[in-house]
């Protein structure tokens, strides 16, 4: 489901539920009074979701890292007009969100602290995330980003969609059901960490039919034994970088190619999943399931 984009100076169109909206979050509770105009986008995914529903923040949250956020394929259609004033990357930007005057600051995936948020307020009404003890999915994010617009039928809508998605997927790809995954983000040469199953990058694998590793956290190379799953997911490393490493290619699962290999972290994969939006989701399973159909038909032979 897509959306058109609207002017950011200009109320969202179609129909919105009644103003005011009070959402509650981890830090308490905000009020909006009346339908946003300009929203700053402080969470790090955060425009994807604000897009999604039709309309354009003026200001974003840099991703940071080595991915091309600005030009991201699956969000490129719906980025009209200026480009959003980026409003800080590793810190919040303060100055910079005032200047702009904001209205709304959706900052559900920020990390934002407590002292954070008591500035943000002082500029303009601000959503944190719904909980500070737990993850927030995509799910929860879209129907929140739906409640501050006023949105709330075209963001259960979107939810629907992108679910139906991931179950067309897996229906059409049975093979996945049950199988183990372990999904290895490589950090460097030295450094490989095995996503655990409340990971979000870990849970678009798992809502396909795959079973999360038991074995999660950091591994040393000596320790590369403990990836031998039914399927193996390799996060920011190329296959030959990775297979010059004797121990990590003689990991059955490797040794057997029932391994995916998602590229550098620039790659178009790594960006959508980091990004798990309901734009970016849709085009991350377009990129990952025919290579999973691949690797998980490849024979184990023990």
């Amino acid at each position: 489901m897509r959306a058109g984009t609207t002017d950011p100076a200009a109320p969202p169109a179609g129909p919105t539920p009644g103003f005011p909206v009070t959402i509650d979050h981890a830090f308490g509770s905000t009020t909006i009074e009346a339908p946003p105009r300009r929203i700053v986008a402080l969470g790090f995914n955060e425009a994807d979701f604000v897009l999604a529903l039709g309309v354009q923040p003026v200001g974003v949250r840099d991703f940071i890292g080595s991915f091309d956020e600005d030009n991201r394929a699956w969000a490129r259609e719906l980025m009209t007009g200026p480009p959003p004033e980026k409003v800080g990357g590793e810190q919040i930007d303060f100055e910079k969100i005032a200047g702009l005057q904001p209205d709304l600051i959706m900052g559900v995936y920020s990390f934002m602290e407590r002292s954070d948020y008591d500035k943000l307020t002082r500029i303009a009404p601000t959503v944190a995330a719904p909980s500070a003890e737990t993850t927030t999915t995509w799910q929860e994010q879209t129907r929140t980003t739906g409640r501050a617009l006023g949105r709330t039928g075209e963001a259960e809508a979107l939810v629907t969609s992108v679910e139906q998605r991931f179950a067309d997927a897996s229906a059409a790809h049975p093979a996945f059901a049950g199988r183990t995954i372990a999904v290895a983000l490589v950090q460097d040469a030295a450094n490989t960490y095995v996503l655990e199953p409340t990971d979000l990058r870990a849970q678009f694998f798992t809502d396909l039919g795959f079973v999360n590793s038991a074995h999660t956290g950091p591994i040393s190379p000596e320790q590369y034994g403990l990836l031998d799953e039914d399927v193996l997911v390799v996060l920011g490393a190329e296959q030959a970088s990775m297979e010059s490493s004797p121990v990590f290619a003689q990991v059955p699962v490797v040794r057997e190619g029932r391994t995916f290999y998602t590229g550098a972290f620039t790659s178009e994969f790594n960006g959508a999943l980091g990004y798990g939006s309901p734009l970016s989701l849709p085009y991350a399973l377009d990129l990952a399931v025919p290579q999973l159909a691949t690797v998980t038909q490849a024979p184990a032979t023990g």
